[in-house]
């Protein structure tokens, strides 16, 4: 990356794109979502070399929701690698995260592991393969931006007592033969993934492994093979923003996930890991002010893979 100031750039980022927020509306199944301040603003950066930079509220923890995928999907490739794909494809979706109609036509099989049907598929894989799988993502996380890493129980237990849409998945799922454990533990699991809580600074430490060929850059060690850190990059450029991912890819360029707390994560393949957060949504429940955010950073910094 071209030298560039960024204690400057991201403080003028933030003034430009936190006006957004205001055309957005937060996420209200579950309580703690729907009270969440929606003036709350953060964007990060960490590169290679460990440097960090950050403006607004980069240290305050939320629940990190659908950014989680990322992590369990990384997990269960380091089980399983290739195989996982015999359960879940990697195709973008077009249609809303938790649609119940596409995963009808294609009998079971979730299009991505993005989505809420191709997380659930990936909770059963690494329910299949780990005694805790919920703590080994937080482990994965803790090393990644090398601080311990916990999860809040009441938004775990409201995620499971709102995830009505996500069961009925999970049990159209099992009835084409493409859910293997129960679906109260695959529900279980979900629900504790969706309540892990991060801040924006430490998500721009754990993505960078995927900027590093899917090598932790501070600790040196091999999370996943190169291979597979491409392939997490595609399935993130492709299917991570759900069906604004076309959009993404124009506008900023980068492998991106969102979550509906307000959270994007993304990475510049040998350069460096980055998370934005604003939680008032747009209308595919990306962040509206961290989407803009991303995308002047992508352009100012000149970070886009294409």
């Amino acid at each position: 990356m071209r030298t560039l100031d960024l204690d400057a750039l991201l403080p003028e980022i933030a003034a430009q794109v936190q006006p957004l927020a205001r055309q957005g509306q937060q996420a209200d199944y579950i309580p703690a979502l729907a009270d969440a301040d929606p003036n709350r603003f953060a964007l990060a950066t960490c590169d290679l070399t460990g440097a960090e930079h950050a403006v607004g509220d980069a240290d305050v923890p939320f629940a990190i929701q659908s950014i989680a995928k990322v992590f369990s999907l990384t997990l269960a490739l380091q089980h399983v690698g290739e195989d996982l794909w015999k359960r879940v494809d990697r195709e973008p979706s077009g249609d809303p995260f938790n649609s119940l109609i596409q995963l009808e036509l294609d009998e079971g099989v979730p299009r991505n592991p993005m989505i809420n049907a191709g997380a659930l598929a990936v909770c059963d894989v690494l329910l299949e393969r780990c005694d805790d799988p919920d703590g080994e993502v937080r482990a994965l996380l803790s090393e990644l931006c090398g601080e311990p890493i916990g999860i809040d129980d009441e938004i775990r237990e409201a995620e499971r007592r709102a995830g009505h849409r996500n069961t009925a998945m999970a049990h159209l799922m099992s009835a084409f033969g493409n859910l293997h454990t129960s679906v109260e533990a695959v529900m279980s699991t979900y629900a504790g993934l969706c309540a892990v809580t991060m801040t924006t600074r430490q998500l721009a430490r754990a993505i960078r492994f995927l900027a590093n060929g899917g090598v932790d850059p501070k600790t040196g060690h091999r999370v996943v093979p190169e291979a597979l850190a491409r392939r997490i990059n595609a399935v993130m450029l492709t299917c991570g923003t759900y069906d604004s991912a076309g959009q993404f890819a124009y506008e900023v360029g980068l492998p991106c996930k969102s979550g509906v707390a307000g959270a994007i994560v993304a990475d510049a393949p040998g350069r460096l890991g980055m998370c934005a957060w604003s939680p008032p949504l747009d209308a595919s429940g990306n962040s509206r002010a961290g989407g803009a955010a991303l995308h002047l950073l992508a352009e100012r910094a000149k970070l886009s893979v294409f």
